[in-house]
C-alpha cells in the first residue's frame, strides 16, 4: 500500500469498493511479486549458497534454515535438523566440527570463511544469498570503525503495511509479504575494509519465537556471539594484537557491562516517605474516630418534636460520611514511579542496531471541525509525527466521526507541512513539538542550542508555519457555507461523506514508508485518515464505537502491539512520552499483566486562579497516585497507552500472589489455593500459546480455512465459530489478534488489506459479536473510559500511573462556565448510567480479581453525582428550621432545665 495513493471508500454490505485516485494519476499500480523462503528459526530469508541456488541445510527434509542458524547449530547446538533430527552434513565453506565425515577431494579449509567473487570482494559464506537482503540505506545505522556490527533478527516487528511501490530504493527486511519478499539496496558491493555485518539470533526475544525450547538457549547464543566476534576480528585484522581486554577485541568488556546494565529494571516504585504518609493516615483514623462519636451522639439523641427534620439530617450526614470514606481509603498507600529511559535504550534500542522497541498505533478522535478547530487537531498530529520513537514503529490514525471534508483537507495540508516540521524538530531537539505551542512559548528559545544555523532555520520554519496557518484558516472560512450540491473533491468527485449520517467507510493513507519522506529524505511515521461507515438504523455508540473501529482498522493495516489514544486537542508535550510508557509495557516484571499506562492531564490557557477547577489537582496528583498503589489508576479517556491484548478481552499472565482470592471471597468461601494453582497453570499455558508473533507461522491459506495452523493448539480454548462470534467475521483481523507482539501476518496479500479495512469499519460488522460488551471500548455509558478500565481491572489486569517530570500531554480546557458545566454534567450522567447498568461496581465482578480498595474507588466514581441530593437537602434544612422554629439537634436549654 502506498501513501497518497488515493482515498478508498466503500460499504461491505452493499458490496461497494471505490478507489478515488489523486489528480493526474492514471491506471492501476502494480504490486511486486515477492517469493522466497524464510528461516523457520529466526525469520530471516534463507538466502543462496555458493552456486547461487537456494541454501538447503538438511538434505533429508529440506527444512528452511538460514546459513547463520545452520552454522550455530553445527558449532554450539545439537548439530541436527530441528524437524527430522537428521545430523547436519558439512556444507561448502563451513568449518569442520567433531563428527564430520571425511570428504573426498581437496579440503577448502583456507577458504572456509571467505568466498571471493568475481569483483574481488570478500563475502562471508552465510551472506552469499543475503547480500541484497541487508538494509544499508539508512546512514544513521552505519557502524563505527571500532565496532563490529551485529544485525539482529530481521523479523517483522513494526507491523508495516506491505509496500507496493515499485521504485523504492530500500525496503526493511522480512516485511509482511512474508515468504518471498525481495529486498534491495543502493550499495552494490561490500567494502572488505569495513567490518562484516554478522547475522545472529536475537536472545532478547522469547525462545518460542525461534521454535526451540532449550532452557540454556540464551547463554549459548551469548557465548556464540563472543566466538563469532573473535573469529571476525582475527580474520579482518581490524585490531592490533594485545589491544583487547577480552580475547583481543578491546571492547567486549564494555559490551558485557552494557548487557548487565540492560538487565536492570526499567522503572522503580517509590513509596511516599513514612514521615509524611503516616501523618496522613493518623489524621484519617482520628477523623474516623471522631465520626463514630459524632454519630453515636446523633443517633442516641433524637429530636422528638422535629423528628422528620432530625431524620433527614442524620441520613444526609451518614451519606457524607460514607462518601468521605470511599474517597479516603483508596489513598491509603500512594506511590511514585520513576523510569529509566537509558536502560530501555540499552535493552531495546541500541545505537547502530535495528530497534527492538514495540510498534505503537496512536489514535486521534475528532467529530465536528467547527467545534474542534482543525488547527488544533493539526498540531496534535504534528506532535505525534515528530515523536522521539523509531518512525517505522509509529502509526497515527485520525478518526473523523463527522465525515467532514474540512478535516480531510486539513489533514492533507498537515501531511505536507510535516515533511518540513518533523526534521526540524529532530535536528534541534525542540520541545514541545506542536508548532503552535512551541512558537508561543515565552522562554529563551536559544537555551542549550549550539548549532549556528538554528536561528536562521527557526525563523524560516516559523514563516512556513504561519503560511500553513493561513491555508488552514482559508479552509475553515470556505467550510462555513456548505454548497447545495455538497462538497466536491479536487478531481471533481463528490465527497463521499456529504451526509454525515449516511455515508460509506473512508480510508486515506497520507504518509507511510512508500512515499512519506521528509525534506531530508528520511521516512516519516504513517498517517491514516479513517471515517467509519454510518447508515440509518444502526447504533454507532459515539466515541466508543469510533475507537473500536480504529482498533480493527489498525489491526488490519499495522497491528501495533500497543495503542495510545489522545483527544484531538491533546498534543504531545513530551516527545519521549512513548518511551516512558514502554518502560512499563516492555518490562518483564510488569508488561504481561499491565493493561494500560495512564498519564495525567495537564492544560494550557487556564487562568491564574483556575476559577473553573480545570486542573483537578486533587484527582490527578493525589487520587490517581493512591490508586497506583493498589491496582492502578482509572482510565480517564485520553493520554493512555493500552496493551492491545487487554482490549481484546484476554486475561493477564499472573503470578501465584496475584491469583490469591480477594478478602470478600476468601472470608465467605474459604481459601481456594488449589484452584488458584490450577488457574495459574492455565494462564501460563495460555501465555505460552500466544507466542512471539513475529515468527512466520501465518499464511493466507491458514487464515481463509479458519486458521488451520492454530486449531490444534487452541482447540481447548475456542473454535473458529467462537472466534467469529467474539471478534467478527474477518479472518485477517482474527489472525492479527493472535500476534501478541504486533505485526501483520507475513503472507497477507497487500491488495486485500484496504478492502478488509473497509470491511472491519462497516456499520454492521459488530452485529452478533462481543464488541462493546466484552472487548474493546465498552458501550453503555457516555463515560466509556471508566467502564472500559473497570472491565480490565475486573479481569485481574493492573494499570500504572506515569508522571514524568515534563508533562507528557497538554490539552485545552473549557474557558467559560457553560462549557465547564456541560462537561461536568456529561461526566455525572455517565456515572449514573454505569450505576444503573449490569457493570455497576457495587455488584459486578466479585468472581474476578478486582481488589477491594480498587472497587471502593470505582464505587466512589459512580455514586458521587448522587451526593448532590443530600447536599441540597442539608442546605435547605437551616431555612426550614428558621421558618418552623424547630431544630435538628436537642436544645441545650431544655437539657439544663431537666437537670
Amino acid at each position: 500500500m502506498e501513501a497518497n495513493a488515493g482515498m478508498v471508500a466503500g460499504s461491505h454490505k452493499r458490496n461497494e469498493f471505490v478507489m478515488i485516485r489523486n489528480e493526474g494519476e492514471t491506471g492501476p499500480k502494480l504490486l511486486k511479486d515477492m517469493n522466497g523462503q524464510v528461516c523457520q528459526i529466526c525469520g530471516d530469508t534463507v538466502g543462496l549458497n555458493a552456486t547461487g541456488e537456494v541454501f538447503v541445510a538438511c538434505n533429508e527434509c529440506a527444512f528452511p534454515v538460514c546459513r547463520p542458524c545452520y552454522e550455530y547449530e553445527r558449532k554450539d547446538g545439537n548439530r541436527s535438523c530441528p524437524q527430522c533430527k537428521t545430523r547436519y552434513k558439512r556444507q561448502k565453506g563451513s568449518p569442520r566440527v567433531e563428527g564430520d565425515d571425511e570428504e573426498d577431494g581437496v579440503d577448502d579449509l583456507d577458504n572456509e570463511f571467505n568466498y571471493t567473487h568475481g569483483n574481488g570482494k570478500i563475502v562471508r559464506p552465510w551472506q552469499q544469498g543475503q547480500e541484497e537482503d541487508v538494509d544499508l540505506s539508512s546512514s544513521s545505522r552505519h557502524e563505527s570503525q571500532h565496532r563490529i556490527p551485529r544485525l539482529t533478527s530481521g523479523q517483522q516487528v513494526s507491523g508495516e503495511i506491505p509496500d507496493a511501490s515499485p521504485d523504492r530504493q530500500s525496503i526493511r527486511s522480512s516485511g509482511p509479504l512474508g515468504y518471498g519478499e525481495k529486498r534491495t539496496h543502493s550499495i552494490s558491493s561490500v567494502d572488505p575494509s569495513l567490518p562484516v555485518p554478522v547475522r545472529i539470533v536475537d536472545p532478547s526475544k522469547d525462545l518460542n519465537s525461534y521454535g526451540l525450547g532449550s532452557i540454556d538457549w540464551k547463554e549459548r547464543v551469548e557465548g556464540w556471539k563472543l566466538k563469532q566476534d573473535k573469529n571476525i576480528v582475527q580474520m579482518a585484522n581490524k585490531y592490533p594484537e594485545g589491544k583487547g581486554d577480552i580475547e583481543g577485541t578491546g571492547s567486549n568488556g564494555d559490551d558485557l557491562q552494557m548487557v548487565d546494565d540492560a538487565r536492570l529494571p526499567m522503572s522503580r516504585t517509590m513509596s511516599i516517605p513514612s514521615n509524611q504518609l503516616n501523618l496522613y493516615r493518623v489524621v484519617i483514623i482520628l477523623r474516623l474516630i471522631i465520626l463514630c462519636f459524632f454519630f453515636q451522639y446523633r443517633v442516641t439523641h433524637p429530636v422528638n418534636d422535629a423528628y422528620p427534620l432530625w431524620l433527614t439530617s442524620v441520613i444526609c450526614e451518614i451519606w457524607f460520611a460514607l462518601s468521605w470514606l470511599l474517597d479516603q481509603f483508596p489513598k491509603w498507600s500512594p506511590v511514585n514511579r520513576e523510569t529509566y529511559l537509558d536502560r530501555l535504550a540499552l535493552r531495546y534500542d541500541r545505537e547502530g542496531e535495528p530497534s527492538q522497541l514495540a510498534p505503537i498505533d496512536i489514535f486521534v478522535s475528532t467529530v465536528d471541525p467547527l467545534k474542534e478547530p482543525p488547527l488544533i487537531t493539526a498540531n496534535t498530529v504534528l506532535s505525534i509525527l515528530a515523536v522521539d520513537y523509531p518512525v517505522d514503529k509509529v502509526s497515527c490514525y485520525v478518526s473523523d466521526d463527522g465525515s467532514a471534508m474540512l478535516t480531510f483537507e486539513a489533514l492533507s495540508e498537515t501531511s505536507e507541512f510535516a515533511r518540513k516540521w518533523v526534521p526540524f524538530c529532530k535536528k534541534h531537539n525542540i520541545e514541545p513539538r506542536a508548532p503552535e505551542f512551541y512558537f508561543a512559548q515565552k522562554i529563551d528559545y536559544l537555551k542549550d542550542k549550539i548549532q549556528p544555523s538554528f536561528v536562521k532555520e527557526r525563523r524560516a520554519m516559523k514563516r512556513e508555519y504561519e503560511e500553513f496557518k493561513v491555508r488552514i484558516n482559508a479552509l475553515v472560512a470556505k467550510a462555513q457555507k456548505t454548497p447545495e450540491e455538497g462538497w466536491t473533491m479536487q478531481d471533481g468527485t463528490l465527497w463521499p461523506g456529504n451526509n454525515p449520517r449516511d455515508h460509506p467507510g473512508m480510508i486515506q493513507v497520507f504518509l507511510g514508508h512508500s512515499g512519506g519522506l521528509d525534506t531530508d529524505g528520511n521516512e516519516l511515521p504513517r498517517l491514516v485518515y479513517v471515517s467509519r461507515e454510518k447508515r440509518p438504523g444502526f447504533q454507532h455508540h459515539k466515541k466508543a464505537g469510533a475507537m473500536n473501529a480504529l482498533i480493527r482498522v489498525s489491526a488490519v493495516l499495522t497491528n501495533g502491539a500497543y495503542l495510545l489514544n489522545v483527544d484531538c486537542d491533546h498534543y504531545f508535550n513530551n516527545s519521549k512520552a512513548l518511551r516512558e510508557a514502554m518502560c512499563f509495557m516492555m518490562d518483564p516484571a510488569y508488561g504481561k499483566k499491565t493493561c494500560y499506562v495512564q498519564f495525567p492531564q495537564r492544560f494550557d490557557g487556564i487562568d491564574l486562579h483556575d476559577r473553573y477547577a480545570n486542573r483537578n489537582i486533587v484527582f490527578f496528583d493525589i487520587n490517581l497516585r493512591g490508586l497506583d498503589g493498589i491496582q492502578g489508576p482509572v482510565y480517564v479517556g485520553t493520554g493512555c497507552c493500552f496493551n492491545r491484548q487487554a482490549l481484546y478481552g484476554y486475561d493477564p499472565v499472573l503470578t501465584e500472589a496475584d491469583l490469591e482470592p480477594n478478602i470478600v471471597i476468601k472470608s465467605c468461601c474459604g481459601s481456594r489455593k488449589k484452584k488458584s494453582k490450577s488457574k495459574s497453570y492455565i494462564d501460563k499455558k495460555r501465555a505460552m500459546k500466544r507466542t512471539e508473533s513475529t515468527t512466520p507461522i501465518f499464511n493466507m491459506e491458514d487464515i481463509e480455512e479458519g486458521i488451520d495452523g492454530y486449531e490444534d493448539e487452541r482447540a481447548h480454548l475456542m473454535s473458529q465459530k467462537r472466534l467469529e462470534k467474539r471478534f467478527g467475521q474477518s479472518p485477517i483481523f482474527i489472525a492479527s489478534t493472535f500476534m501478541e507482539q504486533g505485526g501483520i501476518p507475513p503472507s497477507t496479500n497487500p491488495a486485500s488489506l484496504l478492502k478488509e479495512a473497509i470491511h472491519v469499519i462497516s456499520c454492521g460488522y459488530e452485529d452478533k459479536s462481543e464488541w462493546g460488551k466484552e472487548i474493546g471500548w465498552i458501550y453503555g455509558s457516555v463515560t466509556e473510559d471508566i467502564l472500559t478500565g473497570f472491565k480490565m481491572h475486573a479481569r485481574g489486569w493492573i494499570s500504572i500511573y506515569c508522571m514524568p517530570t515534563r508533562p507528557a500531554f497538554k490539552g485545552s480546557a473549557p474557558i467559560n462556565l457553560s462549557d465547564r458545566l456541560n462537561q461536568v454534567l456529561r461526566w455525572a450522567l455517565g456515572s449514573i448510567e454505569i450505576l444503573l447498568s449490569r457493570h455497576c461496581p457495587i455488584w459486578y465482578g466479585y468472581s474476578g480479581r478486582l481488589r477491594i480498595l480498587e472497587r471502593l474507588a470505582y464505587i466512589n466514581t459512580i455514586v458521587y453525582p448522587l451526593t448532590s441530593i443530600p447536599l441540597i437537602a442539608y442546605c435547605v434544612l437551616p431555612a426550614v428550621c428558621l421558618l418552623t422554629g424547630k431544630f435538628i439537634i436537642p436544645e441545650v436549654s431544655n437539657n439544663l432545665s431537666k437537670i
